[in-house]
């Protein structure tokens, strides 16, 4: 990922309705959601929605399918990946063991703590 890249994904999700619309895309996994699941669950009207969705297509973090009338949304690994990547490169002057969260040592889903990630 390159920096252009990176700046367009993190403007993306510099705002609060997006960042949850993505959040909701991740949370769903490679099946992704219909656009009205995602407008009940963040109680977004459908024209909001599809300025957001817009957004974070644009930047390349998710991708719409249309299936119908309706068009069901997935978050891209890839570039949630690339970004985090990016993110992270030469982390810990380079001892990357040092920086990674390992997710094996996440508490299962029932065990974590409420709050803020």
């Amino acid at each position: 990922m390159e920096m252009t890249e990176a700046t367009q994904s993190l403007a993306a999700l510099g705002h609060a309705s997006r960042l949850a619309i993505f959040r909701q895309l991740v949370e769903a996994g490679h099946g992704g959601r219909m656009a009205g699941e995602l407008a009940q669950a963040l109680s977004l009207p459908g024209a909001t929605l599809s300025f957001h969705l817009k957004e974070l297509m644009a930047a390349g973090l998710i991708h719409g399918e249309a299936r119908g009338r309706y068009v069901n949304y997935r978050a891209d690994f890839d570039a949630m990946n690339g970004l985090i990547a990016f993110l992270t490169h030469n982390c810990c002057a380079g001892d990357a063991a040092a920086c990674v969260a390992d997710a094996n040592n996440c508490p299962p889903a029932g065990e974590r703590k409420s709050g803020r990630r």
